[in-house]
């Protein structure tokens, strides 16, 4: 599974995020993390994509994603 987060979106609290695994390309809004101080947090985002990475890429091998 490869993963590319785009920009944090304040507004929406996202980011957007394109993962592919298998020739499968698919795009969606993950939900941003924030530190203590509710700043945007990055490191704490990109192991939240890793997560969602792996329920996408179950998906994807199941044919529910194509």
């Amino acid at each position: 599974m490869k993963t590319s987060i785009g920009k944090y979106d304040p507004e929406t609290g996202t980011v957007p995020v394109k993962f592919t695994h298998g020739g499968v390309v698919h795009r969606r809004a993950v939900n941003a993390c924030r530190n203590a101080d509710g700043a945007y947090d990055a490191a704490a985002t990109k192991m939240r994509v890793a997560e969602v990475a792996s329920g996408v890429q179950h998906k994807i091998e199941m044919g529910v994603l194509s």
